[in-house]
């Protein structure tokens, strides 16, 4: 076995068998590296990654390759999960180099770190003589790989960087509807979605162009995002015997997933199904919701309330083979009701992907016009089909399952906790309520450090902590406290956002580095400014000090918001689909943020009453307690509410009837 075998990253642990010489990520391998000048050959993926395992049997399981790197290179292994630094570094530099990005990624540096080369996956033959082209150019022409390094350098550098911007613009919905004309175009009006594969849930986009729809009353964009919950809820890419969505569909209509299914994934799309649920009450979003968070209760939590990071795209060394049936396998297990699942599912006797007559289940019709086609009742279809699925899900049960990745990261907890109070929110579900609770518990009590840090990764011999573990926590424990009223919760979120801005903020440039003053320094410190499958932690802290500064009456939380999104401002119209997070911060410019205050010994069951209209644009806060500056003066023996807006408050409400008024006037 190789140094990974003292790992604990699941995903080192994979290669700890293998005969290349890998080293984890630290000072021996860094410092070996310029003992003897040797390149580096930073390889960078995480364990649920198909192709990262396809190049692993390829490639680095192949004696004849490992003795290539092993000669030429020091081969450091890196799990992306648990330094996404690293992998943002050199990402970029892929990026820069080639123009596209992905994992398995492989980077070739100088001793010192410098990237010279890069790519994605590699087949064998090509990895072999590219490793050995690399080797011969360094050992023949050093100064050209000098020259190149510092360009390339300088491009990671300035790679997602933004202009410090002093003058405070005026908002408006114009603003908006720039942003939104030129993304709207690259909509898929059949299936939902972007018009392009492979396709990715994207969960924050929709969130904004729902949030949009609403208080920009625009039709055309509401449809659309009914189109791509129906068609994303039908389709392959959810797992509809087990519940939870996979990472991302290989084909335009969310048929065909690539298998792998992310808690990151997941907890965005259980706040996502559940506002959606607020904003048109379709009982689909609440069967997508509940199914999900039983996935994820199922599947991806720990003893102590924490939440496992992944489920693998194999298992038995086969994509999908656990998810998938041929026709044969369903009508050995469901006798004469199979042929009512085939139809329900779209199976068929030659299979209906790749995958020779094998299945991936998909939906096409809603459950009304299958049952008129099939002359029963709705109510009886779906009994019938439930009843088929648990049969299904329990003979699934027995199979070998997919490899679980059992990190626990602080930044996905936290995404997954935000799920979950969404979840509360929309349904006013207790059991969801003492989930959100138990992790937001097992978060503070085992993530958070004797003086106030987080710790990214549980049980990590690595103490680090980036900036997408500080802004998703903080969000989820605001959103705790706005479901519950509970000060604690509160308390320890603007407890964690002063540590973020002393480790984190940059005054000079406006903006958060990702990497804490105090981490290990790369060859660059980069600021993550754009909004992917999970948004961007500067638009995640940039929202949240708004609403922390609402909450605690703050002018720092404020100033520091709006100057990220001043930052922000130049580049969001040009390409809506990765800034919908800072997109969200303008919404709430523009259209006000609400702050309801409910307040006496009814506070909590006022609350969810309030809960049950959709105003995307407010923050909730309460109980009968005067702890916060809004709360002053105005609890006591009668339950208020109270709607206030630009420092502006109305007369008490005594109902949600009369608060609603408040709102729409």
């Amino acid at each position: 076995m190789n140094r990974l075998a003292n790992s604990a990253s699941p995903y080192l642990l994979q290669h700890a068998n293998n005969p290349v010489d890998w080293y984890p990520w630290g000072t021996e391998a860094l410092q070996k590296a310029r003992n003897e000048n040797k390149l580096i050959l930073v390889s960078i993926g995480y364990s649920a990654c198909h192709w990262c395992h396809v190049m692993e049997h390829e490639s680095f399981e192949d004696e004849e390759v490992a003795a290539v790197m092993n000669e030429h290179f020091v081969c450091i292994k890196v799990d992306r999960e648990e330094r996404p630094d690293i992998d943002q570094i050199y990402m970029s530099a892929v990026q820069l180099m080639t123009g596209r990005g992905g994992w398995p990624l492989n980077c070739i540096c100088l001793p010192d770190q410098r990237p010279i080369y890069g790519g994605t996956y590699f087949r064998k033959n090509d990895w072999t003589s590219l490793l050995l082209n690399l080797a011969d150019f360094y050992r023949n022409k050093p100064q050209d790989a000098e020259e190149y390094a510092v360009k390339l350098t300088q491009g990671i550098q300035q790679y997602e960087s933004v202009d410090f911007v002093t003058e405070q613009p005026e908002y408006t919905k114009a603003d908006l509807e720039a942003i939104v004309t030129a993304w709207r175009k690259h909509f898929d009006p059949k299936e939902g979605g972007m018009n392009h594969a492979p396709k990715f849930p994207m969960p924050n986009n929709w969130q904004f162009l729902m949030r949009y729809a609403y208080l920009m009353q625009d039709e055309g964009i509401a449809n659309a995002v009914k189109l791509t919950l129906k068609k994303m809820a039908y389709g392959g890419i959810y797992d509809h015997v087990g519940g939870g969505f996979a990472r991302y569909s290989v084909d335009a209509r969310w048929h065909v997933p690539h298998f792998e299914k992310m808690l990151y994934d997941n907890g965005q799309l259980i706040s996502l199904y559940a506002e959606a649920y607020t904003w048109n009450r379709d009982p689909l979003y609440k069967q997508i919701v509940d199914e999900t968070i039983a996935f994820v209760q199922g599947e991806l939590t720990s003893p102590d309330n924490g939440y496992y990071s992944a489920l693998d795209a194999d298992s038995e060394g086969v994509e999908g083979k656990f998810y998938t049936f041929t026709k044969t396998e369903i009508e050995e297990l469901l006798g004469d009701d199979a042929t009512l699942f085939a139809i329900y599912y779209n199976i068929t006797e030659d299979g209906n992907w790749e995958e020779e007559a094998t299945n991936v289940f998909f939906r096409k019709d809603d459950d009304a016009e299958l049952a008129a086609k099939l002359g029963i009742s709705e109510n009886e279809l779906k009994a019938k089909i439930a009843t088929l699925r648990t049969l299904v899900f329990e003979s699934r049960s027995h199979r070998i399952r997919p490899g679980l990745d059992y990190k626990i990261i602080a930044s996905w907890n936290g995404l997954m906790l935000k799920g979950l109070c969404d979840a509360v929110r929309a349904f006013n579900n207790d059991a969801y309520l003492d989930l959100a609770i138990k992790n937001a518990d097992f978060i503070l009590n085992n993530l958070v450090d004797g003086s106030g840090k987080l710790i990214r990764i549980y049980q990590s011999a690595n103490p680090i902590a980036f900036l997408d573990d500080y802004a998703n926590v903080i969000d989820a424990l605001i959103a705790l406290y706005e479901v519950t009223f509970d000060m604690k919760w509160l308390q320890q979120a603007r407890k964690l956002a002063d540590v973020a801005i002393e480790l984190y903020y940059d005054e000079q440039e406006g903006m958060f580095f990702y990497t804490a003053a105090d981490n290990e320094q790369l060859i660059a410190r980069k600021c993550e400014i754009m909004d992917g499958v999970i948004p961007a932690s500067n638009s995640v802290m940039s929202r949240n000090l708004k609403k922390l500064g609402l909450l605690f009456e703050e002018e720092q939380y404020h100033q520091i918001s709006a100057q990220l999104l001043r930052n922000l401002m130049p580049y969001m119209a040009k390409y809506g689909s990765v800034y919908s997070n800072w997109a969200m911060l303008l919404l709430e410019e523009v259209f006000g943020t609400y702050e309801v205050a409910v307040t006496g010994p009814e506070a909590n069951n006022m609350r969810r009453e309030m809960e049950e209209n959709y105003i995307p644009n407010k923050i909730m806060l309460g109980g009968n307690e005067e702890n916060l500056p809004l709360l002053q003066g105005r609890t006591g023996d009668i339950t208020r509410i109270f709607i206030c807006k630009d420092k502006t408050c109305g007369l008490p409400a005594h109902n949600v009837v009369q608060a609603l008024k408040q709102i729409t006037a």
